[in-house]
């Protein structure tokens, strides 16, 4: 049997809305991004998104709009993949790493006062895997030492914890519509923010700093454009646009189904020695959108190899980005610095999890993982 890593969800639906931009004028950022920003940000139950071509991009847009930059610090996790830092230095800023909890691969927000600084100007907590972090704590961080929190949500569209939604604490979230994501448009992202001070702003910042865009230059009477400030090309298109709005109205029956599917790993993996998995914490509803397992970590790669021999299509989330070879040589990170980061890196696997999966293919991964670990 041969069960893909990943394979989107897009429809009927949202090939109509494609064919139906691809038919109409603008297939650059216009209508149909407006659109689909009005509906996400109705489903988030925020007052604004703004569409971009990609998580990086919102991060380092909203970094920069809320006046961060050279000679600032920025706390975020090591477990996470490298883009939540870069976009840090993408904006001028430094990145202060803060261990995380060694169950769930969150950033321990027990640990992050201590690491604030002077020049500590933000935190920028990921939500791993789907689980909201502990944004309570983390706000209440924030506030004492008048920081600003934007949320790396790549994962978490969905995710809610304690009563709070993903983006409902921070001043700014990121979202991601990448290839494997809940929701996807190939590439592209999204911004959530609460004031139409930020949203004027990376609005104008996804396309150059530019006062008018294509879209309102052309449906306006002539008038010439300006350049405000020195933006960015970060806009997303009408084409990304019409693929993802159809989505919005299955976000919740495909969450349902990855329930399922997650329930059915856990029960056919249920006592297998070696292995283990993230916890999800109580009041917590996560967005599920990996399926990560823990096993020997010297053993680790051996069972990635035995997975793709028997036609498995398997992943890291992640190798902590503190022992990239980047991050150690300007930075001088290295291992030991943060060690729950570096256990969990060390044993981490990602097996196949998406709406279209069948309980057959689940079982079949399962027996399998099963099977190269009592070879071992």
């Amino acid at each position: 049997m041969k069960v893909d890593f990943f394979r989107h969800n897009i429809t009927a639906a949202e090939r109509k809305e494609l064919d139906q931009t691809l038919r109409g004028l603008f297939i650059s950022t216009g209508d149909k991004v407006a659109e689909f920003e009005k509906r996400f940000a109705e489903y988030l139950h925020v007052p604004y998104t703004v569409g971009v071509t990609s998580a990086t991009a919102g991060l380092h847009l909203a970094i920069e709009a809320l006046g961060i930059g050279k000679g600032d610090e920025v706390i975020t996790t090591p477990m996470t993949f490298i883009a939540s830092a870069n976009a840090i230095l993408h904006a001028g800023a430094t990145p202060r790493l803060v261990d995380v909890e060694p169950d769930t691969g969150n950033i321990d927000a027990a640990r992050i006062e201590k690491a604030i600084t002077k020049r500590t100007k933000a935190i920028l907590p990921v939500h791993l895997y789907g689980q909201l972090c502990d944004m309570r704590a983390i706000h209440s961080i924030a506030r004492a030492h008048k920081l600003k929190i934007v949320e790396d949500a790549a994962h978490a569209v969905e995710a809610v914890r304690d009563g709070v939604r993903v983006g409902e604490l921070g001043d700014a979230a990121a979202f991601s519509f990448y290839a494997t994501k809940n929701m996807t448009s190939g590439e592209g992202g999204a911004i959530s923010v609460h004031t139409e001070r930020l949203n004027t702003s990376l609005r104008q910042a996804r396309t150059h700093g530019m006062s008018r865009d294509a879209a309102e230059r052309y449906q306006r009477r002539f008038s010439h454009y300006d350049m405000k400030f020195l933006g960015w090309k970060y806009n997303m298109s009408n084409i990304q646009a019409a693929l993802l709005t159809p989505q919005i109205a299955r976000i919740e029956s495909n969450l349902a189904l990855r329930h399922k599917l997650y329930d059915l790993y856990k029960k056919e993996l249920a006592g297998a020695p070696g292995i283990g998995f993230p916890v999800i914490r109580p009041k917590s509803r996560s967005a599920l959108h990996l399926f990560t397992a823990w096993v020997p970590p010297r053993r680790r790669d051996r069972i990635l190899w035995g997975l793709e021999e028997k036609g498995i299509g398997v992943a890291v989330n992640f190798r902590p980005l503190h022992l990239m070879t980047f991050y150690r040589k300007n930075f001088g990170f290295k291992r030991g610095m943060f060690p729950n980061a570096e256990a969990l890196g060390d044993k981490v696997i990602t097996l196949p999890f998406y709406p279209s999966l069948k309980p057959a293919q689940v079982r079949y991964v399962a027996q399998s993982l099963k099977d190269i670990l009592a070879a071992l």
